[in-house]
């Protein structure tokens, strides 16, 4: 299935939405994505104000698309588009802490940060066109990409809980990234940022700033976060319309939401865990999907009940993370040198 079938006839694919609400869709996206790239035309650091206004803004608009879907198309399709939303929202947190670890392995300036996370939004929104339409393709083709997708989950969850138990800093390596060790060698780098220009002229040739190789480096994991998302939320609905507005509406607010929680991320150190959870728990219930077509009785999970599963997953390893933080914030601090009233008596 070619793209231009993918978003020209999604009437046979199964989707609630026609051509007119897919147009309205990607107008809306685009005309977002342009308001973005105006507000980030001149280099500033963002201010905790601006932030938490466009993240507001940001949660705000899938809980009014929500209510539309529900309007519009009944209470399946709401439920579906909410627990899609809250699936990709916490795999796009997880992607911000590497995004956050990229920025600071490159030394990327306050200034610059959030066109590079411009760069990574708009990147990831393109891979996750390109998946999702690979995905509805492998759907239409039989139930074994039920099974397939499952399997990819599951093996998913086992890598992420893995490298979770380890309990070591997660950190980049940027030297190792075949993206950014080819750019250096045909290419070459400049020593410094030159503001939002990511290629530039010097002694007559081409070379391309830091900036570049930040980029390069974000669109690199933006492919693994695709492959990982897209199968996640083809668990929850086979709507590719509400595959696509679930992944859009996650993605956008992403670059003021980095700037909001940048100090929060490193301390929720149980979110892998969760997510390893969330990812296996779909997982599971694609296999249950895949095995009910061929056996009837195997039995099937209701999207309302994934979707309780997924936020009470969310809540815990949150609490769970502060009460961490809270207990090696207390053992760090020095006992208190003043004798206790009772010692004090005596």
């Amino acid at each position: 299935m070619s793209l231009g079938t993918f978003l020209s006839a999604p009437e046979q694919q199964g989707s609630i939405a026609d051509t007119t609400l897919w147009i309205v869709t990607v107008a809306g996206l685009v005309l977002l994505l342009a308001i973005d790239i105006f507000l980030t035309r001149r280099p500033h650091e963002v201010h905790m104000r601006e932030a938490v206004g466009w993240s507001v803004f940001y949660l705000l608009l899938p809980v009014a698309f929500g209510f539309y879907l529900w309007a519009a198309f009944g209470g399946t399709a709401s439920v579906e588009f909410f627990t899609g939303y809250v699936v990709e929202k916490s795999l796009s947190v997880d992607n911000l802490f590497v995004f956050m670890l990229l920025l600071t392995a490159f030394a990327v300036p306050a200034a610059l940060a959030q066109r590079v996370l411009l760069y990574g939004i708009v990147g990831a929104l393109v891979l996750r066109v390109i998946f999702i339409a690979l995905g509805a393709a492998a759907l239409r083709s039989g139930t074994w990409a039920f099974l397939l997708f499952g399997l990819v989950l599951v093996l998913t969850a086992a890598k992420v809980l893995k490298e979770a138990l380890k309990g070591d800093e997660q950190h980049v390596d940027i030297d190792s990234m075949r993206s950014v060790r080819l750019l250096r060698r045909f290419v070459p780098v400049t020593g410094d940022y030159r503001g939002f220009r990511l290629i530039v002229r010097e002694q007559g040739k081409l070379a391309i700033t830091p900036l570049a190789l930040a980029t390069v480096a974000v669109f690199a994991t933006d492919i693994v976060f695709a492959v990982d998302s897209v199968p996640a939320v083809y668990g929850v609905t086979e709507d590719p319309f509400l595959v696509f507005a679930t992944n859009a509406f996650a993605l956008l607010g992403l670059r003021a939401l980095y700037f909001v929680l940048q100090d929060v991320l490193a301390r929720l150190r149980h979110l892998n865990f969760g997510l390893a959870v969330i990812l296996a728990f779909i997982g599971v219930k694609l296999v249950l999907h895949w095995a009910h077509g061929v056996w009837t009785w195997v039995p099937e999970i209701p999207t309302l009940a994934s979707l309780g599963v997924i936020i009470a997953v969310l809540v815990t390893v949150t609490l769970t993370s502060l009460r961490a933080e809270r207990r090696d914030r207390a053992a760090s601090e020095p006992p208190d040198p003043r004798p206790t009233e009772r010692s004090a008596d005596h």
